[in-house]
């Protein structure tokens, strides 16, 4: 495969001397610009940036409805071709500008639905709209003030289009946020039913005083117990505060990702801690019989190992959908930096 890549790129650099040499008036007769358009909609990068460094009016190229490489790219959801916008230079305003041919101007575009395929690979309807959310966003810190208020064919802003075009997108999303909350808080019920009874159901003497008290394992098991008891009230407050919530789209962006993560970590922590004081009992009662508290050991790890499968990747990309570096980068002129024409 390195191999394979090594030639095609070998082959684009051909290809985009080539393109160097071609006049713009014949561009179109080559099928450069459909080549061209057909890198940014399947986001191609290295394409694009030797097309581009090659003969950099194709910046301000037009193809079938799209204005230019950035209109393009907002609708193709493609944020590596939208990020050369902040290393084009004095390219930039003339991108950005323009109408499609129902007057849609470019945040028009961003308040479309992406395409299916775009949102086939975000896990989850909840952050798939955050995704259609942090483009409409980024795309509105671009633009005059101006485009917000500019109506299409159809008499919609740009706000509007974009509630219009994300109702069923909204509605799912919805959905799967309380499905995940609803399974979740009743998970947590559980476990605070039955950490709160095993913490008073320890044996005590007479004078109620407990009779393990200075064992290690019950130490391990009172502390286990109140981690897992704490953890999972927290957890089930903070999916009670997702199942209220109003459900707006600007919820989705950061407010409702934010619960998200702390109800499933805090269920993570409890289901871990109401394990780990289900083996320091064993081991009270087993008084150190190591063939059978080993075996109990590790079947207790299996619930632990199974939530970790199942949830831990979910928890991974919400975490990187609010704290992780974005997938809007502003410093990407390193691309250019040894071409001036793009000064």
């Amino acid at each position: 495969m390195k191999l394979t890549r090594s030639y095609a790129l070998e082959l684009l650099q051909c290809i985009s001397n080539e393109i160097s040499a071609i006049p713009d008036l014949e561009i179109a007769k080559k099928g450069v610009d459909l080549a061209f358009f057909n890198a940014i909609e399947h986001g191609i990068i290295e394409i694009v940036i030797e097309i581009i460094k090659a003969n950099p009016s194709f910046l301000a190229c037009q193809y079938d409805f799209q204005k230019s490489t950035i209109h393009a790219a907002v609708r193709f959801r493609q944020e590596k071709v939208f990020n050369l916008i902040y290393a084009a230079g004095k390219w930039k305003y003339l991108m950005i500008s323009g109408y499609d041919e129902y007057n849609n101007n470019i945040l028009h575009l961003a308040a479309m639905l992406a395409p299916p395929n775009r949102l086939a690979h975000i896990s989850g309807a909840a952050l798939q709209m955050q995704k259609e959310i942090q483009w409409y966003k980024e795309v509105e810190s671009i633009v005059d003030p101006s485009y917000k208020l500019d109506l299409n064919h159809d008499g919609e802003k740009p706000s509007e289009l974009f509630t219009n075009s994300h109702k069923q997108l909204m509605e799912e999303a919805e959905k799967w946020t309380k499905g995940i909350a609803h399974s979740s808080t009743v998970v947590g019920a559980l476990i605070i039913t039955i950490m709160f009874t095993a913490a008073f159901t320890v044996h005590t003497q007479d004078s109620g005083y407990p009779i393990f008290l200075h064992k290690k394992a019950f130490k391990v098991f009172i502390t286990a117990d109140a981690v897992s008891l704490f953890a999972a009230s927290t957890s089930v407050l903070t999916f009670l505060g997702v199942l209220t919530s109003r459900y707006a789209e600007e919820d989705f962006l950061k407010s409702l990702p934010r619960k998200l993560i702390i109800g499933l970590s805090t269920l993570f922590f409890s289901i871990a801690g109401m394990m780990i004081a289900f083996c320091a009992t064993l081991i009270i009662m087993l008084d150190g019989d190591l063939k059978l508290i080993i075996p109990t050991v590790l079947l207790a790890s299996v619930p632990v190992a199974v939530f970790i499968f199942l949830q831990f990747p979910l928890l991974v990309d919400i975490f990187i959908s609010i704290y992780g570096p974005g997938m809007f980068d502003r410093k990407m002129e390193y691309l250019f930096e040894k071409d001036p024409s793009f000064a």
